[in-house]
């Protein structure tokens, strides 16, 4: 999926979705998250395999499946999982706008970990 701008300063948001190639859910969940991205072409989607970045796991103990880290301009605005609709996933979108006060720091590990450099 082509990025508009992977610079993690600017100003498009960067929703990273953590998954698992064994995990039937996040399989399923895949398309909808692609189709996420077709909706929102301003941002830029990253699917992430846990299994795939280990160093995933040590930053944060995913118990569910799928994750979503959404950051703008280098500040995390969400970290945590969600139930593997596009409604959900949408909505969430739709509500964050700019970092809100007092940051996640194992999201703010996780972005340092993912974002572009």
């Amino acid at each position: 999926m082509p990025a508009t701008d992977p610079s993690p300063r600017s100003a498009a948001r960067h929703v990273y979705c953590l998954c698992a190639e064994w995990c039937g859910v996040c399989r399923e969940w895949r398309a909808r998250f692609d189709a996420l991205a077709a909706a929102h072409p301003q941002d830029h989607f990253v699917w992430v395999d846990v299994d795939a970045q280990e160093a995933v796991l040590d930053v944060m103990d995913i118990e569910t499946f799928p994750v979503l880290l959404i950051a703008q301009e280098g500040e995390p605005l969400f970290c945590g999982p969600v139930l593997p609709t596009a409604g959900v996933a949408e909505r969430l979108l739709q509500g964050l706008q700019r970092p809100a006060a007092g940051v996640d720091p194992v999201a703010q590990q996780l972005l340092a970990l993912l974002q572009p450099r």
